[in-house]
């Protein structure tokens, strides 16, 4: 069976898919979440959402990678994020979005499990976070 959902669908309503990830939660498996992946990864940790009030939609969202001076020039089509203060216990913020301090990312502190809310598989920048697919396959590798 195949679900589509718009970039604006609620992530809570994905309930068996969050249940889902916080099993391989547990485990010390790479997982890289992407867009509505972040989303999910960010309610599977126990973090919670909620609707931007216009969203992100162009290819040209910066954000910035928490902890360092990098910017990164995204492209992104969404309508909710993480809960940026309720990111805790074993989880941090990854990325930031620079215009409005919403969470554009998060990872676990010991596991090898991070996500982002933009695309990196789109060339805004144009590869400027083509990095992160380097990253998890160095992960996985190990």
């Amino acid at each position: 069976m195949v679900y589509l959902f718009q970039t604006d669908s609620n992530p809570v309503v994905l309930q068996k898919t969050i249940d889902h990830l916080k099993i391989a939660l547990t485990n010390n498996k790479p997982i890289f979440g992407i867009c509505m992946g972040n989303l999910l990864l960010g309610l599977a940790s126990g973090a919670q959402t909620y609707k931007l009030k216009y969203g992100h939609r162009s290819h040209n969202q910066p954000v910035q990678m928490v902890g360092t001076n990098r910017c990164f020039i995204t492209s992104q089509n969404h309508g909710y994020t993480v809960d940026i203060d309720l990111v805790a216990g074993d989880w941090e913020p990854l990325f930031v979005n620079n215009n409005d301090g919403t969470c554009e990312g998060i990872k676990h502190k010991v596991k090898p499990i991070f996500s982002a809310q933009f695309h990196p598989e789109a060339t805004s920048g144009p590869t400027d976070t083509e990095f992160l697919f380097d990253d998890f396959l160095a992960m996985i590798k190990k």
